[in-house]
């Protein structure tokens, strides 16, 4: 099923804007993408379309890899720079080994709170809604996890950083939480999402080129051999029957395929498999 484009998304548009202007190209009415970049950042972004779209439900990537540039001294009530400024402050840029031991003190587990600028629902309405009604609610709370982060640069205006974290984590919340452990406010100026878990930026075709016709169609089992155990199975119409199967393996979900093509998403119920989704 090669449905599937890595795209570079440039800064000034929505992740729906990338999708629009895609459909045009591929000329079809499925598509979709498998996470949300603000319109203020760049990189990559997974496009999945026409049968590929079925697969979405089931692509949780495991890691993102991102740089981020903060700007010290402006806070606004998005926590980027395309928000409005609610707090100036004169700061100083910290010593380089200040920076350093700050953002390591953030490596592993933590809760973050949910930025209201997030599109995470709290009873039927999502929390930047609430924001642009100037509605207040309680913002809730997930785990995750920062598996790397690393100082890139200083400079008069603040700091740069890598940082390898899990899928869901924000990264304008984790700056947040920086600067208020160095006492300072600021805000992120650009952020790039630089990796998905193993598709980098080197993979991706730039929105342009490939608005002109010159990109690279991938097969979406290559992300999705990333997620689950793959089985190939012989007997297809089964699988296309939704009939359950007896399955040796000790995964509690898996992909089944045939020829190396994806044909469902099957679970382990009671001693048998049952079928969750057919994808073919």
């Amino acid at each position: 099923m090669c449905n599937v484009l890595y795209i570079n998304k440039p800064a000034g548009i929505t992740s729906f804007d990338v999708c629009h202007r895609l459909r045009k190209v591929l000329n079809t009415r499925k598509i979709g993408h498998t996470g949300t970049l603000d319109p203020n950042a760049t990189g990559v972004m997974i496009i999945l379309f026409d049968k590929a779209t079925k697969c979405n439900q089931f692509i949780v990537s495991a890691t993102k890899e991102y740089e981020a540039k903060v700007l010290l001294g402006v806070e606004t009530d998005t926590l980027d720079i395309d928000g409005t400024i609610i707090n100036k402050k004169e700061c100083n840029v910290p010593e380089k080994k200040i920076i350093e031991d700050t953002l390591n003190s953030f490596i592993g587990r933590s809760e973050q709170i949910v930025p209201m600028t997030s599109a995470v629902s709290i009873n039927g309405k999502r929390l930047y809604q609430y924001q642009r009604e100037g509605i207040e609610v309680k913002q809730p709370t997930r785990t995750i996890e920062v598996y790397s982060i690393d100082l890139l640069d200083i400079d008069s205006e603040g700091f740069s950083f890598r940082c390898k974290v899990s899928s869901g984590t924000y990264i304008r919340s984790l700056v947040q939480d920086v600067l208020k452990k160095m006492d300072l406010i600021g805000t992120v100026k650009e952020l790039k999402r630089t990796a998905v878990d193993n598709i980098n930026l080197d993979m991706c075709d730039d929105l342009e080129e490939a608005e002109k016709g010159n990109y690279k169609v991938h097969d979406v089992l290559d992300i999705m051999k990333d997620h689950f155990e793959c089985i190939e199975y012989e007997h297809t119409e089964d699988i296309k029957n939704g009939k359950r199967i007896r399955l040796d393996t000790q995964s509690d979900r898996v992909l089944i395929t045939s020829n190396n093509k994806v044909l469902a998403v099957y679970e382990k119920d009671g001693d048998s498999f049952r079928s969750v989704r057919g994808l073919w």
